[in-house]
């Protein structure tokens, strides 16, 4: 990172702005191209691993570049202000904070494996855990984890 000044190496900081916020993007790289998908998600940490969960459909681009392009890159961004400056539009800034980073992609197949990341994904997204899944849905959901490699927190 450049701007040292502006990085965050306290994780719990960066866990509390990743538990805030609700939505991450994805990159894939897509033979020369890159296919950037934003998602809702769940996150979890234990101990020094960091996994992202988000679920789909069992078809399309999502999810047949999760099968065949596996290393993804991602972005979670909140707390976007902008900060008055004069009359001069270089005296304006903006506050913000960001977490990126790269990561393994993984399609989860094991039926428990999938309950425990979609009932992480939804304590994440409503707070409250130990939901119940119909058996059909977990069969027709394609369940995935990112296995973070590295990551890196900003803020100003």
């Amino acid at each position: 990172m450049r701007r040292k000044d502006r990085e965050v190496t306290d994780i719990s900081i960066i866990d509390a702005f990743i538990a805030k916020e609700k939505i991450i993007r994805i990159a894939f790289a897509d033979e020369g191209d890159i296919y950037i998908v934003p998602v809702n998600y769940g996150y979890k940490r234990d101990g020094e691993e960091s996994v992202f969960y988000f679920h789909g459909a069992k078809a399309g681009r999502k999810y047949e570049l999760a099968k065949s392009s596996p290393d993804i890159g991602f972005e979670i961004d909140g707390g976007f202000s902008i900060v008055s400056g004069r009359e001069d539009a270089c005296d304006y800034s903006a506050k913000f904070q960001s977490v990126i980073g790269t990561g393994k992609l993984s399609l989860i197949e094991d039926r428990d494996e999938k309950k425990y990341a979609l009932d992480c994904f939804m304590k994440h997204q409503t707070g409250r855990s130990g939901w119940n899944f119909d058996e059909k849905e977990l069969k027709t959901t394609a369940v995935f984890s990112i296995r973070v490699n590295k990551m890196t927190c900003k803020i100003k």
